[in-house]
């Protein structure tokens, strides 16, 4: 093998074609990506495999291809559609349930998928923390039912996070829908019936207001009103025996059915011509007046004209205060800082490292030749070559600093759960008291989405027949925890939000930065720097699903375009565990949450250095502009 060869190429071309075969879909595409797994109509994203190929890394690529791949061998989507709740609870149920049915069939047929599967599903349960969790309002109900499923259908036994997520919730489950769960082994082969058992389970926990019409009932309605129609008609016919003879009339007479259409159309005509000759010079509008369309809406992206969003009118931008009561904020904030307390230290040094070369730059230029101050030491050769010759003195000069406002924008998404959106939580806090120290105004946003897997504006979509391209699918959630005007001290509880379970959903980046930035416009600072902190691509099911699968990829493209092109506003960016640098021009990717405030620290620092060149070797640039 060729020394730049990279070793984990054949095992991706094996794990490729096994997964095709395993789908039983030749044609189906197998991509690795550092971004986050996914499936579409015709491609599979499967996780990065570098050239380490370490166990952990394997593992994970081979359990999520094979889960895809049974679930696009076993599970069809029309017949999902078909029997899919309303409410975001109960398709949470349903979805979740769907999966582990497909996952188990595989175990079933393929025993080998269960064990890699079985290090998916650890895997990702670590990763959410639910190892930890000892509350069983921590986890997801939904989780735990697709869990409880895997668990019944199979007889194995769960990873060690996901099992204990289910032992929270199973007295719960098995005491509401314990006889409908006796009946699993019986519908686990088909679809339609495992589809009406599982909204049989939904409605046993108590969310059956969720599930919206039952399709079977709405067919055999619609069977039993043609039935009633045909009885209805056969009893005109039995009412009307002539009727039958007058359409044999009708059918003997085409000339004269043709001559009545000709009279009915030059009627028509007629009156057509007699409206316009009342209406006279009404009729003619004056030149330069004619009634024009409306003009049409304005485009929801700047960025793209092209960008569709199907509904706005659940998009919410909400200030942290108002989704959480002060009480509840003081107290996940108290959890914030306790979490995080080893860390404060280090981070606080590194702020205090940022401030001291802020405040060098406020204090860099000095007034000579002054009657008192400081002894000018490089103007005593004039008083030693002539003693009449006054003692010169000078003044450090405070020069203004120049009017700057910076906006931390972090990633709110689900994957950032855990300890990445701690940290981002605390880094955020420490830096912000520090700008506001040197007179740099700060503020701190945050998006997610309002729900998992679309919301009301999915609703409104299924609603209304299923629109094509119906372009992005959820309802956003935009968090100002501080705005830029707004003093620290009263702003600090806010950031102890992110702690808060169930904020943290779906990401849509182009439309938070794009957000971002239109209120960084609106400053009247006369330098704006925007810095995103996220840990990876844009990422919503709802939205993926119906549209490109680089639907909401593209769109942060053109928006980071934008942005660079306009340089109204610097754009900077960090990436936790994923590479950004092929989105944003000037961004660095840290491999360790635990580089976070040091990466920060480091890339505020470099803007306001005065030396290009070191702005431009921190910030990881190849040339000094």
């Amino acid at each position: 093998m060729n020394k730049n060869d990279n070793p984990a190429d054949p095992f991706k071309k094996a794990l490729a074609e096994a997964t095709k075969t395993l789908a039983n879909d030749p044609d189906l595409g197998v991509a690795f990506s550092v971004d986050p797994p996914g499936m579409t109509n015709d491609q599979v994203r499967l996780p990065q495999v570098t050239r380490r190929m370490t166990r952990d890394e394997v593992l994970l690529a081979r359990g999520t291809a094979d889960a895809y791949a049974l679930r696009r061998r076993f599970h069809n989507e029309n017949t999902s559609n078909r029997y899919e709740p309303q409410g975001n609870m109960a398709r949470d149920l349903y979805e979740a349930m769907e999966t582990a049915r497909c996952e188990a069939m595989g175990a079933r047929s393929m025993p080998g998928t269960a064990g890699n599967i079985d290090a998916k599903i650890g895997s990702e349960a670590e990763r959410k923390g639910y190892g930890q969790i000892t509350d069983a309002g921590q986890a997801p109900l939904s989780t735990a039912a697709g869990y409880l499923i895997r668990h019944l259908a199979t007889g194995r036994d769960l990873p060690d996070a996901a099992q204990n997520v289910m032992n929270l919730w199973k007295d719960f489950i098995e005491g509401a829908a314990g006889g409908t769960l006796e009946n699993l082994q019986d519908v686990l082969d088909d679809q339609s019936k495992f589809a009406k058992f599982a909204r049989q389970i939904i409605e046993d926990l108590g969310y059956g207001d969720q599930l919206g019409d039952d399709p079977d009932d709405v067919n055999d309605d619609q069977e039993d009103e043609a039935q009633a129609d045909e009885e209805e008609q056969d009893a005109d016919d039995n009412a009307n025996p002539d009727k039958e003879d007058n359409s044999e009339d009708a059918d003997a007479a085409p000339e004269q059915s043709q001559e009545q259409e000709q009279d009915a159309s030059q009627a028509t005509v007629q009156l057509d011509d007699m409206a316009d000759a009342e209406m006279g010079d009404e009729a003619e509008m004056p030149e330069g007046e004619a009634p024009m369309d409306p003009p049409p809406p304005p485009p929801h992206s700047d960025a793209d004209p092209n960008y569709v969003v199907y509904a706005t009118e659940y998009d919410e931008e909400i200030r942290a205060e108002d989704l959480a009561e002060p009480q509840e904020l003081e107290r996940l904030r108290a959890y914030l800082d306790q979490q995080l307390d080893p860390l404060k230290g280090a981070v606080s040094r590194l702020a205090n490292k940022l401030q001291r070369r802020l405040q060098a730059q406020q204090n860099r230029s000095w007034e000579f030749d002054l009657e008192e101050g400081i002894l000018d030491a490089g103007r005593l050769a004039r008083v030693v070559a002539n003693p009449t010759t006054p003692l010169s003195f000078k003044v450090e000069k405070d020069t203004e600093f120049r009017d700057t406002c910076v906006t931390l924008l972090l990633d709110n998404s689900g994957s950032m759960r855990g300890r990445p959106i701690s940290i981002a939580a605390i880094c955020a806090d420490v830096l912000a008291r520090t700008l506001e120290r040197c007179q740099v105004k700060t503020e701190i946003l945050g998006f997610t989405t309002r729900a998992w897997k679309g919301g009301q504006s999915r609703e409104t979509w299924l609603k209304e027949g299923r629109p094509q391209q119906p372009g992005r699918l959820n309802d956003l959630r935009h968090i100002i925890y501080k705005s830029a005007d707004a003093p620290w001290r009263r702003t600090r509880p806010n950031l102890g939000l992110m702690m808060k379970e169930g904020l943290l959903k779906e990401n849509i980046d182009g439309e938070a930065l794009e957000w971002a930035h239109r209120r960084m416009m609106a400053r009247p600072e006369s330098r704006k720097v925007l810095m995103v902190i996220s840990d990876g691509a844009p990422v919503d099911d709802s939205t993926l699903s119906v549209n490109p699968a680089n639907y909401l990829e593209k769109h942060l493209r053109d928006v980071i375009a934008m942005v660079e092109k306009r340089k109204a506003v610097e754009l900077i960016a960090i990436g936790i565990g994923h590479d950004v640098t092929r989105y944003y021009d000037r961004a660095v990717t840290i491999t360790d949450v635990e580089q976070l405030a040091g990466a920060m620290t480091e890339q505020l620092a470099a803007l306001f250095d005065s030396d290009p060149r070191a702005r431009a070797r921190v910030m990881g640039m190849k040339r000094a502009s």
